[in-house]
């Protein structure tokens, strides 16, 4: 067999045997990250590159001085400066483009992940419901409000019974009529009891006639 046989082979056994194991692992893991771990991951990798974000700031300043010190001494170095500067500012323009991805990314997991969870506190919430309806008997249900209704009028018919007058009742009106002959009667009495009413006199008074300064005015005038 030659060598390239044996590389061949070899090469094609360590592949097989990767991807055996790669499958292990895959179904050893359960089909990918816990969106936990994701979302850790992605807070890991904003940190990293906001981390590079301050270092190639603190370099650009460092390129600015160097452009700057050498730019009437040394104007091939101050050029050179301004190229890396230029660069450095590529990058850092590219990593804040890859931290909104990224931040949108994580948000985007973060909301999925809450979503997950609170369907799966509803279909909790909804078996427990459905488990507690399972024992109860809709006619049951019916026949014990009935039960309970007919059992409040009876209560209120007693409630009724009880706050009512006892004894015989008379009417109002009459009663009334009766105080009044009541009052009259006293209070004839209590004229009786003065003398009653003054009389009145029998003596027949003189009528008014003209008086005697009047007829001596008529005499004189005729």
């Amino acid at each position: 067999m030659s060598k390239i046989s044996k590389l061949f082979k070899g090469s094609s056994g360590s592949s097989s045997s990767s991807s055996s194991k790669s499958k292990h692992h895959r179904s050893r893991g359960g089909g990918g990250p816990s969106p936990q771990e994701a979302i850790h991951k992605l807070r890991e990798t904003e940190e990293m590159l906001t981390k590079k974000q301050d270092y190639l700031e603190k370099r650009i300043e460092q390129e600015i001085t160097i452009a700057k010190k050498n730019g009437t001494k040394n104007k091939r170095a101050a050029l050179q400066a301004l190229k890396r500067k230029k660069r450095l500012e590529q990058q850092l323009t590219q990593i804040d483009g890859t931290l909104s991805t990224i931040e949108f990314q994580r948000e985007a997991l973060e909301n999925s992940h809450t979503n997950t969870e609170v369907l799966k506190n509803m279909g909790y919430a909804a078996k427990a419901m459905k488990k507690v309806h399972e024992n109860m008997d809709l006619d049951k249900i019916d026949d014990l409000m009935q039960d309970i209704t007919e059992q409040q009028d009876v209560a209120q018919e007693i409630s009724n019974a009880i706050s009512g007058p006892f004894g015989e009742t008379f009417d109002e009106d009459e009663l009334l009529a009766e105080l009044e002959e009541l009052e009259q009667q006293e209070l004839e009495d209590n004229l009786k009891s003065m003398g009653g009413l003054p009389s009145v006199p029998s003596i027949k008074l003189p009528s008014a006639g003209p008086s005697h300064r009047a007829r001596e005015i008529t005499s004189l005038a005729f």
